[in-house]
């Protein structure tokens, strides 16, 4: 984060998960008006984070569904990371499979994204950021996205920009994500001329070491800081290593790409997902003499960006599924630090003249 101060401003987090879109912007002097997030874990983690939400100047709301737009607090920007499930490839698979509609054709989470824009029409938020996964773009041969493109364009007559940005510039992790941002009046504001690292960190910057000061809110949970051993439970069983090992086998010989992911210290890892807890095979750490092992929670939350004083309240199951849905938080503070200029000068022409 820069040292550049910004002008304040006042924004909502909708379908907000832990927090890893407005901890950016709280970074550029953002003051968070209203929270809507609807899973009861999701918001024990989010609320252990920011306790200072509670207050009148503050609204939690769980189902946005249920909330009107004219209940919204005014706000001057909106950040949603609406959920991807209908979207991503890993979702689209599943629903096909299980004879589901996906995208826009799916009753619940699909037109979720209706509800944003029932909100941007009533509210006219000076900018908004969309988070969601890659696959958004060419779901349904590219045309659920263009009814959301349209939707903003032409039907609210927003300013829309949108880049594919990946966390491996940031953290060890190959997690891409396309960001939709919109400015209410013409800005200078232009997406491709976001600077990003040329080399992220590798694997070895997150994992627990031998010396690493133990975290208070952590208790030991997750390693023993003496010895920097992981608390063996997180080591694969024999019955599940020999299981991944057939699966990957299994596949290799039919051409196809499914498998797990082991990595060494040196190396990055592929997404981490919500599935994460079932077998961690995407994301498997190499132990020399021992079967590989998942990666703890905490090492999870640093993949994720997430630093140290972030505290996880709920269990591992938990842990694993919010991580794997949330963002890259450094990466969410590139795009705050690009938009926050604009944003201050789209207020800046709000203001009455004197």
């Amino acid at each position: 984060m820069s040292d550049v101060s910004y002008p304040p401003f006042n924004f909502i987090d909708l379908f907000a998960g832990i927090g890893g879109i407005r901890t950016a912007f709280d970074g550029i002097g953002g003051t968070c008006v209203m929270t809507s997030e609807w899973d009861s874990y999701a918001k024990t983690t989010y609320t252990t984070n920011f306790p200072s939400d509670e207050g009148a100047d503050h609204i939690f709301n769980g189902d946005i569904t249920a909330i009107h737009e004219t209940r919204v607090p005014d706000h001057d920007l909106l950040l949603g990371g609406f959920p991807c499930q209908p979207f991503s490839i890993a979702g689209v698979s599943k629903k096909n499979a299980l004879g589901r509609a996906h995208g826009f054709q799916d009753p619940t989470q699909g037109t979720l994204f209706f509800d944003i824009k029932r909100i941007i029409d009533e509210k006219r938020p000076a900018a908004f950021l969309l988070e969601n996964v890659k696959n958004l773009k060419s779901h349904d041969r590219g045309r659920t996205f263009q009814v959301i493109k349209d939707s903003l364009e032409k039907d609210l007559g927003y300013h829309v920009q949108t880049r594919v940005v990946n966390g491996i510039h940031w953290t060890p992790q190959n997690r891409e994500r396309i960001l939709i941002v919109g400015f209410r009046e013409p800005t200078a504001f232009d997406f491709e001329a976001m600077k990003v690292p040329a080399q992220g960190p590798k694997v070895e910057s997150i994992l627990h070491r031998k010396g690493e000061a133990e975290l208070p809110h952590d208790e030991g949970r997750f390693f023993n800081p003496r010895t920097g051993a992981v608390n063996p439970k997180y080591t694969l069983t024999d019955r599940l290593w020999a299981y991944l090992q057939t699966y990957a086998q299994k596949h290799k010989a039919a051409g196809n790409g499914f498998g797990f992911g082991l990595v060494r210290p040196g190396m990055t890892t592929r997404t981490l997902s919500a599935r994460y807890y079932k077998d961690g095979s995407e994301i498997l750490v190499e132990q020399r003499g021992k079967n590989p092992r998942r990666l703890t929670p905490r090492e999870c939350a640093r993949l994720m960006g997430f630093d140290d004083s972030f505290v996880i309240p709920v269990s591992d199951t938990r842990a694993y599924k919010q991580f794997g849905n949330s963002v890259v938080v450094p990466a969410m503070s590139a795009v705050a630090e690009h938009m926050a200029p604009h944003i201050g000068a789209a207020l800046a022409s709000d203001e009455p003249a004197a």
